[in-house]
């Protein structure tokens, strides 16, 4: 996925996309961690760029949160942006505030791995491309509608569902576990945003902790 492409000469920037291991042209990589993923983020940049240190911001969007978080953790990058990210929802303090139909993906996770990994091989891209819509603000579903961005959303949709899904059910797999990430290393800023209309990721009751994330009350 690409954004704001008519901006990026106006404000120099350059935009660098990869597939995570097992998605579009990456082979699957069955010992894949939010760590290792972060390093092949590193590698990459470091391949594309000539830097062994750049100068990069980091934008995750919904479920990538965990791998942005974990690469922030490790120091390299500048900045990292959140865009309507996912929460860590097996988080106790996180998993007791959520909708009973919420918690099935991580109870399964932890409980019955197998099951949660049949569950989500089940899934394909046009039924990912239906449940997005479906569960979307009136005025999000029209943008997701757009020729353009349909265009493009369905073409991400199948490369990230590539290889019967193997990377998208390891992604996700890791995203609906604990997250082994230490955010007190997190030095560098971060933005948080979500969208005014978004009903799915959208904080209902959050506070900030001390490192500047907004986190449910209580934890």
């Amino acid at each position: 996925m690409i954004f704001g492409e008519d901006l990026f000469d106006a404000y120099g920037v350059r935009l660098i996309t990869m597939d995570r291991a097992g998605m579009g042209g990456s082979t699957p990589d069955p010992a894949r961690t939010a760590a290792s993923t972060a390093a092949d983020y590193r590698a990459f940049v470091v391949s594309v760029t000539g830097d062994e240190h750049p100068t990069v911001s980091l934008v995750a969007n919904s479920q990538g949160a965990l791998f942005g978080l974990a690469a922030a953790a490790e120091g390299w990058a500048q900045n990292l942006v959140l865009v309507s990210p996912a929460d860590e929802v097996a988080h106790p303090s996180v998993h007791a505030l959520l909708p009973e139909a919420a918690r099935t993906l991580p109870d399964l996770v932890q409980n019955a791995p197998d099951a949660a990994r049949d569950l989500l091989r089940s899934f394909t891209p046009e039924a990912m491309r239906t449940m997005v819509r479906d569960g979307s603000d009136e005025r999000d579903r029209a943008v997701y509608s757009g020729p353009a961005f349909d265009a493009l959303y369905r073409t991400a949709l199948a490369e990230g569902f590539t290889g019967s899904g193997v990377g998208y059910v390891a992604d996700t797999m890791m995203a609906a576990a604990r997250w082994d990430i230490d955010l007190s290393a997190i030095t560098i800023p971060v933005t948080v945003l979500f969208g005014a209309r978004d009903q799915v990721h959208s904080p209902v009751t959050v506070r900030f902790s001390p490192h500047g994330f907004p986190v449910p009350a209580g934890r």
